[in-house]
């Protein structure tokens, strides 16, 4: 079983290749997480860090380039979290999917209130599983709706509006 090593302090990217390694790679894989600035090279699967086998790519995110060498974008829910994620993780005016700016919030609300890395995986592991199924169901067309709220079926208003 490898180790995967990143940096320190972890924020959206280096929360989300964990989750994505232990659920889809090894769901007993270990992580070390290293200061940034030490001159000693980890031993170990490294990812979003300097010199690390997996890292941004162009204006991809570590996540999406886990994604596609690891073999798993044929999975769209996880091709569609990918962007999701580069959203939070890369420079505001770069966001293409909305639920990066929530994505974003949580994620620095962790770093804010959680010191231990090991912690900040354990913390953030069932978001990223609930935005897995929310990207399934994204994906699939379905949409989640308050059952209380009445569905606005606006083209059917316009076709009756027209046909008066």
């Amino acid at each position: 079983m490898p180790v995967w090593i990143t940096r320190e302090n972890l924020h959206v990217d280096r929360t989300a290749c964990p989750w994505l390694i232990r659920r889809f790679v090894d769901s007993k894989a270990k992580f070390v997480f290293v200061d940034p600035n030490a001159r000693r090279k980890p031993v170990g699967r490294t990812f979003d860090m300097v010199d690390a086998e997996f890292g941004h790519s162009g204006p991809k995110c570590t996540f999406e380039v886990m994604v596609e060498k690891l073999g798993l974008s044929s999975d769209p829910a996880l091709v569609e979290m990918g962007l999701i994620v580069r959203g939070a993780d890369t420079p505001t005016g770069t966001r293409k999917r909305t639920e990066s700016i929530g994505l974003e919030a949580i994620i620095s609300g962790v770093r804010a209130t959680v010191e231990d890395d090991d912690a900040k995986l354990r913390v953030t592991h069932p978001l990223y599983e609930a935005l897995y199924a929310y990207c399934q169901q994204k994906v699939r067309g379905h949409r989640t709706r308050d059952p209380r709220r009445p569905t606005l079926r606006i083209a059917q208003r316009v076709r009756e509006h027209l046909a008066q």
